[in-house]
């Protein structure tokens, strides 16, 4: 053997091992989960929840630190900048990984190129709510008190680009309406406001609202899925309430930074499968209105074939609605 080729296969041998033991050491040291949102919301709730999963399983704390700022950009830059050891993670969104592409002119981060996807989590159908006292219980109504005074209902959002900014979007187009649109730094003061009649209605997910719905303190006109949910059986879908094509849910997924030791992201993915299939935590997330991914959707190379079909579409939806990118 030539010692050129001798030595590049020396070289090939030693960089094998040293994943090797990437992996079998993974992790050293505590693992930071970054919500890309205020606490209190749909992504904190689920990244608490899997995050205490993933600590007993990997046999070290997940700390969960909420960065909020545009829309979850701002999370998702710094992470992507991180260092790919699979000590920092995001739990990224629609928001952060697809809307955001269109939303933002100098995002800083692309989501197709610049991570590495571990698995779909759970994904959550959209719910539009209105405060208690609303003078209506139906979408048709919603869609009449918007036509007859657009600029006198408040809709309540998260930033510019988030998923319950993006869901009413979508919303508005299809019924052909507008609001006053309010953003807020997060999912728990938006809905403080809702619920204390300050705001008028949202496009929330439901996992962030299902409480508030079954306690009365918010009015729940529809859900934006293909069937009506479990929890909220009273309320009809979105094709029920004549608006077939309101069917949306935000998908949540687990990423790293690009560059992410193959050894090191199995691992991880084989921990989330895991949390996935526990029934402790199955209970948990379906009570809260999460729906699970089956087993063959939860793979890092499905997260990522994801993102790259969710990042057209909601371009176009944003298009559609003359948003331009800021």
């Amino acid at each position: 053997m030539k010692p050129a080729v001798l030595i590049a296969c020396l070289l090939s041998g030693l960089a094998s091992t040293a994943l090797a033991d990437a992996a079998s050491q993974f992790p050293q040291r505590a693992i930071t989960l970054v919500v890309p949102y205020a606490a209190g919301g749909t992504n904190d709730t689920l990244s608490r929840i899997i995050g205490e999963y993933l600590a007993k399983t990997l046999g070290r704390p997940v700390l969960i630190e909420n960065d909020a700022g545009a829309a979850g950009t701002l999370a998702a830059r710094r992470v992507a900048r991180a260092v790919p050891d699979g000590h920092t993670l995001i739990m990224g969104n629609m928001g952060t990984h697809a809307v955001a592409v269109s939303q933002y002119r100098s995002l800083g981060y692309q989501p197709l190129t610049d991570f590495t996807p571990i698995g779909l989590v759970a994904s959550v159908p959209a719910v539009v709510v209105a405060r208690r006292d609303f003078p209506g219980t139906t979408l048709a109504d919603l869609k009449a008190v918007l036509r007859a005074k657009p600029e006198g209902l408040s809709e309540a959002h998260i930033g510019v680009g988030s998923p319950t900014h993006t869901f009413c979007t979508l919303l508005h187009g299809l019924m052909g309406t507008r609001a006053v649109r309010v953003a807020y730094r997060g999912g728990s003061q938006a809905m403080s406001d809702l619920v204390g009649g300050h705001a008028d209605f949202s496009c929330i997910s439901l996992s962030g609202a299902v409480s508030q719905i079954n306690s009365g303190s918010l009015k729940a006109l529809a859900v934006a899925a293909r069937e009506r949910v479990g929890i909220i059986p009273a309320v009809p879908t979105a094709a029920e309430s004549g608006l077939p094509g309101f069917e949306v849910s935000t998908w949540n997924g687990l990423f790293a930074p690009r560059g992410l030791p193959p050894a090191i992201r199995d691992k991880l993915s084989v921990a989330i499968d895991q949390a996935l299939g526990d029934p402790g935590v199955q209970a948990r997330l379906v009570e809260l209105g999460f729906v699970l991914p089956t087993p063959a959707e939860r793979g890092g190379e499905v997260l990522g074939e994801l993102v790259a079909r969710e990042i057209p579409r909601w371009s176009a939806v944003l298009k559609a609605a003359g948003i331009a990118p800021e």
